[in-house]
């Protein structure tokens, strides 16, 4: 089964200053482009050791630097906090930077503490997020914008940068939901999701079915769909299991952080990382070739991406794992 591979990453806080965890990420990517991953998706958050990476734009371009081939698209941008003409100039600006690779991910926004602390209410982020995204494409894609709604307010605004790539760089949702990924298959969006293998199957045949509707016939090629693991590739499964499951908990502890803060209900630490087991991938390299060939097949996922670099793991024992994963998991998959 031939398939295509990203890398995603939450840049989540570790015990060692933050420069260090920079500039371990930003040597990760330069071996995913070498490697060959397709893409590299970074994540938003905000006021939460969950996300080093508050401005995935400026991480890029650092990142853009330093590579030549792999694509970026983040995972997403949360339009529901930007100005959209500015993403839009921002957007723009990195497309050149990259020399055509960037890809646009954005969402509404899924933390409604997050969302607050920008005095957003998680009930009218929905509505600011439609009218964002009607704004970012006609700064993208027009000489001037107008608009006019509840949240945004433009007249006459000339625009002078249009992306490198053209009408406008590939697009990009996340989500859990069947009626979610539709919508994002209707216009043509790749699409990943964080669900099992068994629930993901959902969602993905429901991407599949909206977009064979929409665009069977016309020529194009469907977009990626895929799944996002946690990946601990060892020299043993017991090695394996323990260091995936140690980096995994302080991944976990961030996960719930703000949740805990605000007084927000919420599960603890251990009963996130029981649920979330079915999307941590542990073991020597058969054994995550085997787990992730049963995923493929049971999710009818095309894009798998996986995240090598979380909680306290240290640069090499991620490095390790990468290159496991490269030399003796990726190749089965690309035959």
């Amino acid at each position: 089964m031939k398939v295509d591979f990203g890398a995603v990453d939450h840049v989540d806080r570790q015990d060692r200053p933050v420069h260090e965890t920079y500039d371990s990420r930003l040597k990760l990517v330069e071996l995913y482009d070498k490697a060959g991953f397709s893409i590299f998706h970074v994540t938003e958050h905000h006021f939460t050791p969950l996300g080093l990476a508050p401005s995935p734009l400026i991480f890029y371009a650092a990142a853009s630097r330093i590579t030549r081939n792999i694509r970026f698209a983040p995972l997403v941008l949360i339009a529901t906090l930007y100005n959209p003409l500015r993403l839009a100039a921002e957007i723009c600006m990195l497309d050149h930077l990259t020399h055509g690779r960037f890809e646009i991910g954005t969402g509404r926004g899924v933390s409604s503490v997050e969302l607050g602390f920008y005095n957003v209410a998680e009930a009218e982020a929905p509505a600011i997020y439609g009218e964002a995204m009607e704004v970012l494409m006609a700064a993208l894609t027009k000489d001037v914008v107008n608009f006019h709604g509840k949240y945004f307010n433009f007249a006459n605004v000339p625009i002078e940068m249009r992306p490198l790539q053209q009408p406008h760089p590939p697009l990009w949702y996340a989500t859990n939901t069947p009626d979610s990924a539709a919508r994002a298959a209707r216009q043509n969006m790749n699409l990943v999701t964080l669900l099992p293998s068994k629930d993901a199957r959902g969602v993905l045949s429901s991407y599949k079915d909206a977009w064979n509707a929409a665009h069977a016939g016309s020529g194009k090629k469907m977009p990626r769909a895929g799944v996002t693991r946690h990946v601990y590739v060892g020299e043993t499964d017991q090695q394996a299991r323990e260091r995936g499951m140690f980096g995994a908990k302080t991944f976990y502890e961030s996960l719930v952080y703000l949740w805990k803060k605000s007084g927000t209900k919420h599960l603890a630490v251990e009963e996130v990382m029981r649920a979330s087991e079915a999307t941590l991938y542990t073991g020597t390299p058969a054994t995550v070739r085997a787990k992730i060939q049963e995923d493929l097949e049971e999710s009818g996922a095309n894009y798998f991406v996986p995240r090598f670099a979380y909680g306290n793991l240290t640069h090499e024992e991620s490095v390790r794992s990468l290159e496991l994963f490269t030399k003796e998991v990726m190749p089965h998959f690309q035959k």
